[in-house]
């Protein structure tokens, strides 16, 4: 059963700035994600901002916003094939396992100027 849907956008361009400063990255990002995102070169940006929306969209799909977690405790990683894949840490495991939650599915996708993911936590 599908417990919640989100889904968000976000202007590449706004998260230009945020390459350049460690400490913005490390307080809405896990530091494996860093580490992947540091290996996509001059794709970094795009991915960094299809992950932040991925971020706003599981608190959209949780009902709460991003009311009882730091983004930082929702880290996206991509599977052997490219699938993303959303693994909760800490208040934002516990948030899910409130809710219900039982899986997380995600999509991401990015071209140019926007990044956009949809989340949809299933019971």
């Amino acid at each position: 059963m599908i417990l919640g849907i989100g889904i968000d956008i976000v202007r590449v361009g706004r998260l230009d700035s945020w390459l350049e400063n460690p400490g913005l990255l490390a307080r809405f990002f896990h530091q494996d994600e860093l580490a992947a995102i540091e290996r996509r070169g001059s794709g970094r940006v795009l991915s960094l901002a299809s992950r932040f929306a991925a971020k706003e969209a599981f608190g959209k799909a949780l009902g709460t916003g991003l009311m009882h977690f730091n983004l930082g405790e929702v880290q996206v990683r991509n599977d052997e094939l490219g699938k993303p894949e959303v693994i909760l840490h800490g208040r934002a495991r516990k948030a899910f396992e409130r809710m219900g939650g039982v899986g997380v599915f995600c999509s991401l996708a990015h071209e140019r100027d926007n990044a956009v993911a949809v989340v949809v936590i299933e019971g």
